[in-house]
């Protein structure tokens, strides 16, 4: 008798190996970013300001995927550690947040990062990049 697929055991849930692999990868991250100060979340507003160096609460949000319940506590702790500065737009109705000096030299500290993230992955680089792209793709369609 031929088993017949059944679309609710938990081995047939793309979700779950999603969900799986996010939170191991991140508590790789864990140790190397507790030498910063930051946890993950913190970590990559950290990389998007690193990368703009001066972004709106709103483009900060669109570029790490958070909405603003999350983004503006972790945009004060990282105000608070000294990493960003907040100021109001020329119009006045604007947040803008920027990189302080201290959080631009956090960026030095964090470069070899990705590099140990990559070593734990044990993927060839063209199963990364296929992963990396099938992630995005498909973010692309949820949202």
């Amino acid at each position: 008798m031929e088993d017949k697929f059944d679309p609710l055991l938990l081995e047939n849930q793309l979700c779950f190996p999603l969900y799986a692999v996010s939170k191991a990868l991140v508590r790789q991250y864990e140790p190397l970013l507790s030498e910063l100060n930051l946890t993950y979340t913190q970590y990559i507003v950290m990389l998007a300001m690193w990368e703009k160096k001066t972004l709106s609460v709103n483009d900060i949000g669109a570029m790490v995927h958070l909405d603003s319940g999350t983004l503006s506590p972790l945009l004060q702790k990282l105000e608070e550690k000294g990493f960003l500065d907040k100021t109001r737009g020329q119009d006045g109705r604007k947040r803008l947040i920027s990189l302080t000096e201290e959080g631009a030299n956090l960026k030095e500290k964090a470069k070899d990062i990705p590099l140990k993230i990559g070593n734990c992955l044990h993927l060839t680089p063209d199963e990364a990049k296929c992963l990396y792209s099938l992630c995005y793709k498909t973010l692309g369609w949820l949202e």
